[in-house]
């Protein structure tokens, strides 16, 4: 895997609103010319959400949909077929829109420990809760983006692919606060050895591509991820605390690129694009870190998805972070 890959300036987290696929290609691939990434469109229903999303690449393991979530089953039903098929007009508008185009283009998938909590075994408790079962999603997983990823390839023969893995739940999963299905209790925590080998093995699915680990959630395990071979980590900006410096110092200096989320994900103002920096800038400043390192290390995004937001606001946001990147490159100090 290449240890130090160079990144995009700015790019998006990955859903957005609405259901118009050709739509949020042109709005993925227009706004950020040389880092777009495959637009997720959770707003057309079950299949489209992240957790649905992620169960249509797993190979033979099958997910439906139940009253109280995704549940694995025995055989590819209506909602696999569902998945599959939007995940496919997805690809084909992003195929549309980078003809010719060589460069990054990143791609979203759930990572296996939030999809451990967010996926029901047979008899309805989560497969958290069966060591096997996480064993198993991980090695059905791993295998599916491989194929994914191999699919993207032919599709856009110029791409260099960027694999984002998405683990918001992975805090809750390392802390045993992850509920079951009861409610009543929690599950317990999985040794952290165990958690890390598992994110290494479907990290290594991407092959010689490097691997982004998105968490919007707070104490985001910087280290844990870089020894897992994440060659950067994707998080809240808002969420950072100065508990955090050393983590990230190291990651920094270690060569780990920061997926800084500095632009809300929901409608409400914007700053002018110097502003929405000058927290990163501080940051380095309190690191002790060489302001001429900030755009080699940094690639601004919003805070998280933004299937919340109205299209105007999306659309808005998705420009700024390219207009805030623009700036820290010009004005690091």
């Amino acid at each position: 895997m290449n240890a130090n890959p160079t990144f995009g300036p700015a790019t998006g987290i990955g859903s957005l609103p609405g259901g118009d696929a050709r739509e949020a290609a042109k709005a993925a691939t227009g706004t950020f010319e040389d880092f777009p990434f495959l637009p997720e469109l959770p707003a057309r229903g079950p299949g489209a959400d992240m957790i649905g999303r992620t169960t249509g690449l797993l190979v033979e393991m099958y997910a439906r949909v139940e009253p109280s979530g995704w549940r694995l089953g025995d055989r590819p039903g209506r909602d696999t077929k569902r998945a599959r098929s939007w995940l496919g007009e997805d690809i084909d508008a992003l195929e549309e829109f980078t003809q010719g185009y060589e460069g990054q283009v990143k791609v979203q998938a759930v990572g296996p420990w939030t999809l451990a909590a967010g996926l029901e075994l047979r008899n309805g408790e989560l497969a958290l809760s069966d060591p096997g079962a996480c064993r198993d999603l991980a090695g059905s997983l791993a295998e599916g983006i491989r194929l994914h990823l191999d699919d993207l390839r032919r599709r856009i023969p110029g791409a260099q692919l960027v694999l984002q893995l998405d683990e918001p739940s992975l805090m809750a999963v390392l802390r045993g606060h992850v509920r079951s299905a009861s409610g009543y209790r929690t599950h317990r925590a999985p040794d952290r050895q165990v958690v890390e080998s598992t994110l290494r093995e479907v990290v290594g699915a991407a092959g010689d591509g490097p691997v982004v680990v998105h968490s919007c959630a707070p104490d985001v395990p910087f280290a844990l991820l870089r020894r897992a071979g994440a060659a950067g980590v994707s998080f809240d900006f808002s969420l950072l605390t100065e508990r955090d410096d050393d983590e990230i110092g190291e990651a920094v200096e270690g060569g780990t690129r920061l997926f800084a989320g500095v632009v809300p994900g929901t409608d409400g103002p914007l700053s002018d694009p110097a502003g929405s920096v000058s927290g990163v800038r501080t940051l380095w400043r309190r690191l002790g870190l060489h302001p001429g390192l900030l755009a080699e290390a940094v690639t601004i995004t919003p805070s998280c998805g933004l299937a919340g937001a109205s299209p105007q606001y999306a659309w808005k946001a998705l420009a700024h972070c390219v207009q805030a990147a623009r700036s820290l490159a010009d004005n690091p100090e």
